[in-house]
């Protein structure tokens, strides 16, 4: 029987260009310690420190590490550092293997945690900044965005409070820090912070991932300095801004800086991400709800950079394009959620979204997209196209729940 010829192929110059380890953003980071009014500070610095500066503070039980290494080595997000200098802030006491705190000791406040970014702007020589933050950290970069809105340009907050703790977040975070203190890292504290980052049902999520953040939990962090941490969280107050109605005069507080507001699907925080985008200023507010994850930076970290970089575009920071993109030919058409409904900015356009296993979900981060508001709408009404691939993008509203007070 005769056989088939087979042609030689000779595969040339094939490599993993960006190899995604998670743990390699220590390496790559200049840890400083940071002098404040409460006590110093670790302050890790990733990147060229003449560039524009962005500032991560990371949430509870977590440090700049375990909360961010895998989505900066996340190869889209890695491309985009070539124009940034990341300034990791760690909350006192939180980094790994750091001394626990005496009995004596007095943990700062929120609002104290906020004012310590005066110190680490002051001591890198920073004149405004870019704030990521989650959670805690988000709380805590947004009180500082109001106390100084001209030194931050703008804010991207994952699953950011802007309300006092209710009384059964502050029963159960009360009972959490007692057994920290007297018993260490138990059962019931490790169940309660897996559902604070994971949501529901936690297991029947990436298993690896889960037991990741597990092993985190109980042997990276301090207990009783998380405890401390946790304290401070639950007695913070409220951020007492208020959305005024157009043509009114501004009587209360709000954020001044454009802000993108992210939660997930799954996410525990989907409630307060709702009631703080209801607080904003429509024009300057875009609210991302990213399906099929609840903690964003580890489950869908491709959407997240993808929605930051575009964010960042929007206003003028980062390049026009991905440069680990532009080698797709094929496009993903997201749906574009304007949330408030007045959040149109005509003038604006968008690149297109480069496909990371995402369909065009529905309102409200259905299917298999995300959801980004803020979308920009051609002069004659039709859908926007894309600059780079003339390809519409689809526009649906998803207006506020009324529940939601403005």
């Amino acid at each position: 029987m005769p056989v088939d010829p087979m042609d030689d192929i000779e595969l040339r110059s094939v490599q993993l260009q960006y190899p995604n380890q998670r743990g390699s953003i220590v390496g790559q980071c200049d840890l400083r310690r940071v002098p404040t009014d409460k006590g110093d500070i670790l302050v890790a610095v990733q990147g060229d420190t003449t560039k524009p500066a962005i500032v991560t503070y990371h949430d509870l039980g977590l440090n700049y590490a375990s909360s961010f290494a895998g989505f900066f080595n996340f190869p889209s997000m890695r491309s985009l550092l070539d124009n940034f200098c990341v300034y990791h802030v760690n909350a006192p006491g939180q980094e790994e293997g750091a001394p626990t705190f005496p009995e004596e000791y007095v943990y700062p406040t929120f609002d104290e945690l906020g004012a310590q970014m005066l110190f680490v702007m002051s001591h890198f020589n920073l004149k405004s900044i870019i704030g990521l933050g989650v959670g805690a950290g988000a709380n805590i970069l947004a009180r500082f965005a109001l106390a100084n809105p001209d030194k931050v340009g703008a804010l991207c907050l994952i699953n950011c409070s802007s309300t006092q703790a209710g009384w059964i977040e502050w029963g159960y975070q009360l009972l959490n820090t007692r057994n920290l203190r007297s018993k260490g890292m138990t059962q019931g504290v490790l169940d309660y912070l897996m559902w604070h980052h994971f949501g529901r049902n936690p297991e029947e999520r990436n298993l690896d991932l889960v037991q990741l953040y597990k092993s985190n939990f109980e042997r990276s962090i301090n207990p009783v300095n998380l405890a401390m941490l946790i304290d401070s969280y639950i007695k913070r107050t409220d951020l007492n801004i208020a959305r005024t109605p157009s043509g009114s005069p501004q009587t209360t507080a709000s954020l001044k800086m454009p802000v993108l507001n992210i939660t997930g699907a799954l996410s525990p925080h989907i409630d307060d991400t709702v009631t703080f985008n209801g607080r904003l200023v429509p024009e300057k507010t875009n609210w991302m709800k990213i399906s099929d994850c609840g903690l964003v930076l580890e489950e869908q970290p491709g959407k997240l950079a993808e929605a930051f970089r575009l964010f960042l575009q929007g206003e003028g920071y980062a390049p026009t394009f991905s440069p680990h993109a532009k080698n797709h030919t094929t496009t993903t058409n997201y749906n574009i959620n304007n949330v408030n409904n007045n959040n149109v900015n005509n003038n604006q356009e968008f690149d297109k979204l480069n496909g990371n296993g995402a369909g065009s979900g529905g309102g409200g981060g259905g299917g298999g997209g995300c959801v980004v508001s803020g979308a920009a709408t051609s002069d004659n009404g039709n859908l926007p196209v894309s600059a780079t691939t003339g390809a519409a993008i689809r526009i649906t509203e998803n207006p506020l729940p009324e529940n939601v007070a403005c």
